[in-house]
């Protein structure tokens, strides 16, 4: 197999959630020369936000979205360490959950895996996650940004409960707090009090950029 058929294999494989070939291929393909960055680049990550798409048009629904998640996060395993080995510097620390009462987490995997592809060093606390589990969290890993993820509108109100906690706790002005999840809009990120927001894990990665680089030229 050529590296482009390498590829487009890994593109297809990943969207349909065959784990096994998934492994596979990533292991083919840096036995051939492909690099880490180009297997997630342009065959992963592209696989997993076109999922992404199928589910948004009602056209795929969540145990695809599940399936093909389950099967690049094996290929993740493999290549994690080795993006880390690359020497890339680290941009920042960003320490991601979905809030309490929800248990979604397909956007917030895609987006560590973006973050992670991008040179953030990321620490998912999880699903689930109350504001002490957050505090926690930070009070811990020291992280540049507190990621907070919601897919049902019913645990949007904890992006509040959860910043006034961090607030509470004396560790406001040391972290910078983005949003996001489906039902989440720039106007309710404003309302909530949060630093940032993305729509979408490409988004994401070029604002958590954006914010760390303001607030460092700021200090």
């Amino acid at each position: 197999m050529s590296n482009d058929e390498i590829l487009k294999a890994l593109y297809d494989e990943t969207m349909v959630g065959n784990a096994p070939a998934v492994l596979e291929l990533t292991k083919k393909g840096l036995d051939e020369g492909l690099t880490p960055s180009e297997l997630l680049f342009d065959a992963l990550i592209p696989s997993l936000e076109e999922v992404g798409a199928r589910f948004e048009r009602g056209d795929w629904f969540v145990p695809e979205m599940l399936i093909a998640g389950r099967a690049m996060a094996g290929a993740l395993e493999v290549l994690r360490p080795l993006l880390a080995q690359t020497g890339a510097e680290t941009v920042g620390t960003f320490l991601m959950g979905t809030v309490k009462g929800d248990v979604h987490d397909i956007g917030k995997n895609l987006v560590n895996i973006m973050l992670e592809g991008a040179g953030f060093h990321v620490i998912d606390i999880g699903v689930q996650a109350a504001p002490e589990k957050f505090i926690a969290g930070i009070e811990e890993h020291n992280p540049d940004i507190v990621g907070m993820s919601a897919f049902l509108t019913t645990t949007m109100p904890m992006f509040k409960a959860n910043i006034n906690a961090i607030e509470k706790a004396g560790l406001r002005d040391k972290v910078i707090v983005m949003v996001g999840g489906a039902p989440v809009t720039q106007e309710y990120a404003d309302v909530c009090g949060a630093d940032g927001y993305a729509a979408d894990a490409a988004t994401a990665v070029r604002r958590a950029k954006e914010l760390i680089a303001a607030k460092r030229g700021a200090a």
